[in-house]
């Protein structure tokens, strides 16, 4: 049997270990080495017993990543190409802030939800991505870098709801004391709205921040712009969302790409406001970044803070995401595409 340790939780890798003759306290020096020290080989586990390296070397391969590429934004933000175990590829970001460094992941090789303002979703699904391989772009980035990560988010390739199972895993490592550490508060999952996954994570004991990507503030609008909204309503949407903020108390917020001629109309103020007013959600409005395959428009400056300010106007928390990697592919929608198609030519 093939294990990912990189994926077991501490109480797994007791009872691993303890199958191969090992005291308890073996488990949480790997525990250490794998997600505090980051270690990509066993010859780097010091203070395990020669033997027992050669052991899990010959039977357990750790799971790590590989850089493919490396690019610098004029603005600093740095977008990775890395290749998993199995040579399948995903991108990550680094963004740099006054309040630290933050890492956006991918969860998935691809993405079905066919979302039609982003270019991650064009090529499909490939597969899900393990906790180890969602783990090891935060990790590889670190190694690159010697920077601390301060924020993760997950809202890179994938729909993180749609690999439920592997998402909860990942975030239990991620904010295990004895590994990284990373506070919850320091973690947003973003998800297009899946609402039995909402309500799911509301119940895991993991007060993670969350943001929905509404991008439409009606049904019709929604199901043109997201295939998705074709299988949930709005009504269904922000009633998971209620849950997860009562179940929480983490405040929702939601992911708005701003579009022009499309939902950035004075009805979509007045139906987004409707929307967010009851649930005290955030705003956070995007403007659409470019896509070749897509077309759409973004507004002007003075038009995105018209909108924003007829939203805080009623009252709305509001804020216009600073623009990052844009010239490296590396904005919100951009991920993947483009940049796999050239390495494949």
């Amino acid at each position: 049997m093939t294990y990912d340790l990189r994926s077991m939780l501490p109480e797994e890798l007791t009872a691993l270990l303890r199958e191969h003759g090992q005291p308890a306290y073996r488990a949480g020096q790997l525990f250490s080495w794998l997600h505090h020290r980051q270690a990509r080989s066993y010859e780097e586990m010091t203070d395990l017993p020669a033997a027992l390296r050669q052991t899990l070397a010959g039977s357990m391969p750790l799971t790590t990543v590989r850089m493919i590429d490396r690019q610098i934004s004029r603005d600093g933000t740095e977008k990775y190409l890395f290749a998993m175990p199995d040579d399948r590829l995903v991108e990550s970001v680094l963004m740099r802030y006054r309040f630290g460094n933050s890492v956006c992941i991918s969860s998935q090789v691809g993405c079905r939800m066919g979302c039609t303002f982003c270019a991650s979703t064009l090529d499909g699904l490939e597969r899900n991505l393990l906790p180890s391989e969602m783990l090891e772009q935060i990790y590889e980035i670190h190694r690159t870098t010697g920077e601390p990560v301060k924020h993760v988010v997950v809202m890179g390739t994938g729909e993180p709801m749609d690999n439920y199972d592997n998402l909860v895993r990942f975030l239990r490592l991620l904010t295990h004391e004895k590994g990284m550490g990373l506070s919850r508060r320091a973690v947003t999952v973003s998800t297009c709205g899946l609402p039995e996954g909402i309500r799911a994570l509301a119940e895991e004991g993991l007060p993670v921040n969350l943001a929905l990507s509404l991008h439409a503030p009606e049904d019709e609008l929604r199901r043109r712009l997201m295939p998705i909204a074709r299988r949930y309503t709005l009504a269904e949407v922000i009633d998971a969302c209620r849950y997860y903020y009562t179940q929480t108390g983490r405040q929702i917020t939601f992911e708005y790409a701003l579009i022009r001629d499309v939902n950035d109309r004075p009805q979509d103020v007045e139906n987004l406001s409707r929307l967010a007013g009851p649930l005290d959600a955030h705003i956070n409005l995007i403007p659409v970044n470019p896509v070749r395959e897509r077309g759409y428009r973004e507004p002007g400056g003075a038009e995105v803070q018209a909108f924003k300010n007829k939203l805080e106007k009623k009252g709305i928390h509001v804020s216009i995401r600073r623009v990052m990697g844009r010239d490296i592919d590396g904005a919100c929608g951009q991920l993947r595409h483009r940049r796999l198609h050239d390495t494949n030519q």
